[in-house]
């Protein structure tokens, strides 16, 4: 109930903590003067290999979802 948050925005939390409307967003924003934009690039191969098996997911799988931040070329 801290701030009337439900109230004030319309937003409510489901039983599952999940927000309601689903198009609700929700952050923590910190600003400094000194802050700035930064990107992390693409990623390697290896990187998606590494990933794959923690997750347990087959690499072609991996490489569909991750296809716009690869740094190379998967095979079809």
């Amino acid at each position: 109930r801290l701030l009337s948050a439900e109230q004030h925005t319309g937003v409510t939390l489901t039983e599952s903590l999940a927000m309601r409307p689903a198009a609700s967003v929700c952050g923590i924003y910190f600003a400094h003067p000194q802050a700035r934009y930064f990107s992390l690039g693409k990623i390697g191969r290896d990187q998606v290999e590494e990933y794959s098996a923690r997750k347990g997911l087959p690499v072609s799988e991996v490489e569909k979802w991750l296809a716009p931040v690869l740094a190379y070329e998967p095979a079809q």
